[in-house]
């Protein structure tokens, strides 16, 4: 099965509109076609963005994340991550390639293509929502 690390940027436009980023949450991570890894780290990061306020004038978007926040809590792999990385000059979106070293991962979903700029971290592709989901239905 597949080790995938999903930037947070994936999960909030998972719960704002139905496009790739929400089927890769609901066909995908909530069928099990993947494993999810995250780290104490990223699950921070995950309560602390879907809380914002800003989120309010989206319908349900709090029930919601907190349905979705419960899930990965309880179906996703946690990993602690011991070494420290310092490539993207974003410092939070370091610990994302942590967690992927750490775990292993097969690939990192995200919509920041701004830091994550390049195509690969070691054996991890560097994938858009879009991408991953074509990869997938070719």
């Amino acid at each position: 099965m597949q080790k995938i690390v999903i930037d947070t940027n994936v999960i909030v436009s998972a719960l704002i509109q139905k496009n790739y980023p929400y089927l890769i949450i609901n066909d995908l991570f909530i069928e099990d076609k993947f494993q999810l890894c995250v780290s104490d780290e990223l699950l921070t990061e995950y309560y602390e963005v879907l809380s914002r306020e800003k989120f309010a004038k989206f319908q349900h978007f709090f029930s919601k994340a907190e349905l979705l926040l419960s899930d990965i809590e309880s179906r996703a792999i946690k990993f602690h991550p011991t070494i420290k990385i310092d490539i993207i000059s974003d410092k939070d979106d370091n610990m994302i390639l942590e967690l992927a070293d750490e775990c292993e991962a097969d690939f990192i979903i995200t919509g920041n293509t701004t830091d994550f700029s390049f195509a690969s971290y070691k054996n991890t592709k560097i994938v858009t929502p879009r991408e991953y989901w074509e990869l997938l239905v070719s």
